[in-house]
Formats: structure tokens, C-alpha cells, sequence
């Protein structure tokens, strides 16, 4: 298991430049995207990404499209403090357990962020030509205007917005080790996506830690590790 020392917590770039600002909201309106740039050096991103494609139980995702299962390249994986259901894509999950270094992981973002989570997806991007379409996190089991924190392992990729109304775009570069954080009413007003690229070859994991709220404790049985 990969120790994090308090003094290695957290390291991100000079907040006085506009591109590793955590203050510097990315949208120009109706919503708020924060980006941390790299929280943790090279090395312990490299240990963590690692540690993930190893250890998580990574499974290839689905889609439910008129009534047919598809298949996606990626691979995805659904954790939480409880076996949360979690639907999208007509699709339902169960949360599995918390490993040893997502909870590592957990405690240094809700550090970095001062937020508060119960959940992670995790999508692993093999190449460059893996991605994700458009689309918002507004699932009814989501915390309503919940922020959602992004950490990134791996290769360094585009990160895409655009508005759902105006269609202006906005996108970055997230780098291992980086976090972005999005909150407030993003969802309801911004897609994202990651675009697919041949310029990549290496992989990349995405780590977005969630608040499950809309689900009653009853009948979801508490998990541990």
C-alpha cells in the first residue's frame, strides 16, 4: 500500500497563474470548473496509476440504446462507502467496496478541495482513441448541484465543455496527478467530454469522486473493505 506523508500533501502550481488557479472558474457562466493542476508529483501519480490498473475491478462498460447492450471499449469500475445503485446509460451499477488507496485517495482530494464524498466512478482509457461522448452528471442518485472532483492519472488529455443552450466551448489539459473540480449548476447547464484522439497512446485513468444522496440509507447495506 502507497503511504502518503503529510508533507507531501497537497503540492499544486503556483496559484498565481491563471492555468493552476483553483480560484480561476474555466466557464464563462452559468456554472463553475476549478483546475487544480497536478496535487501530487510525478512519481506518486505514477505508483497510484500503478496501483489502479492492478488492484480495481475493472469491468468494460454498457450501454442500454433502444433496447440493445453495447459494449464500450473503456473499462469502468463503481465504489462507495455503501453498495450504492448508481444508473446511467439505462445501465445500473452496485458500488463495491473502498480499496485501501481509493480511500488514500478520497482523504487527500477532500483535503485539497474541502469537499465531501461517498462515491468514485472510474473509467480507464486504454489509448488515445478511447473516449467519452457528450454528456452531464445530472443522475436523479446524485447530490443535486454536487461538486464532483477529477483526478487524473496517465497519459495528459483534452478535457472538453460546452454549453447546452449557446454551445460555446471551453476545454483543458489535464495532467497526471491533476485535479478539477466541478460544481453548483455545471451540470445543468454544461456537457463534457473527452474527446478521442490518435495522438495517444498510453493510458489514462479518471477518478471522479461523487455524493450519492438521492438514495435512503435503508435497505443499502453498509460496505468495508
Amino acid at each position: 500500500m502507497i503511504k502518503i506523508e503529510p508533507s507531501n500533501l497537497p503540492l499544486w502550481s503556483d496559484p498565481e497563474e491563471p492555468q493552476h488557479d483553483c480560484r480561476y472558474n474555466y466557464l464563462p457562466y452559468d456554472g463553475e470548473v476549478n483546475y487544480f493542476g497536478p496535487i501530487m508529483d510525478a512519481v506518486t501519480a505514477a505508483l497510484y496509476e500503478q496501483v489502479l490498473l492492478e488492484q480495481i475491478a475493472w469491468q468494460h462498460d454498457q450501454a442500454l440504446i433502444f433496447g440493445r447492450a453495447l459494449t464500450t471499449k473503456r473499462k469502468v469500475a463503481w465504489y462507495g462507502d455503501r453498495a450504492f445503485s448508481y444508473t446511467y446509460s439505462n445501465m445500473t451499477k452496485t458500488a463495491l467496496p473502498w480499496t485501501a488507496e481509493l480511500l488514500q485517495l478520497k482523504a487527500w482530494v477532500e483535503c485539497v478541495s474541502g469537499e465531501q464524498f461517498n462515491s468514485c466512478l472510474l473509467n480507464l482509457y486504454h489509448r488515445g482513441e478511447e473516449g467519452m461522448a457528450w454528456h452531464s452528471d445530472a443522475e436523479r442518485d446524485l447530490k443535486k448541484n454536487g461538486a464532483i472532483a477529477s483526478l487524473s492519472f496517465g497519459a495528459e488529455r483534452v478535457f472538453a465543455f460546452k454549453h447546452k443552450r449557446t454551445h460555446e466551448k471551453v476545454q483543458l489539459e489535464l495532467a497526471t496527478g491533476s485535479l478539477l473540480m466541478m460544481k453548483g449548476i455545471t451540470q445543468s447547464h454544461w456537457l463534457h467530454r473527452l474527446p478521442p484522439t490518435k495522438k495517444v497512446f498510453a493510458p489514462r485513468i479518471n477518478l471522479t469522486f461523487r455524493m450519492i444522496e438521492a438514495q435512503s440509507a435503508e435497505g443499502v447495506e453498509p460496505i468495508s473493505s
